[in-house]
């Protein structure tokens, strides 16, 4: 049987580095299909979509959008 190294590291069929699943469903443009994160992973994921956009939003507000039209003016 062929074993399959794997990345995903919050994968509940991953052991040892290794994918345990009896079966693999890999597609080339998603990836694998078989992955199905631990139980673990989704209690720590931590994620708040909406703090991060507003923290992604503040720090776009902080920069200067318009300072690169000046470089290009110099050439």
């Amino acid at each position: 049987m062929p074993r399959i190294k794997c990345h995903y590291a919050d994968c509940v069929f991953v052991d040892e580095g290794y994918c345990s699943a009896a079966a693999v469903e890999l597609d080339p443009d998603t990836g694998c299909n078989t992955y199905s994160p631990s139980e673990e992973a989704v209690k720590d994921d931590g994620w708040d979509e909406e703090e991060e956009l507003d923290e992604l939003e503040e720090d776009e507000s902080d920069e200067d959008d318009d300072g690169w039209l000046d470089e290009e003016d110099e050439f």
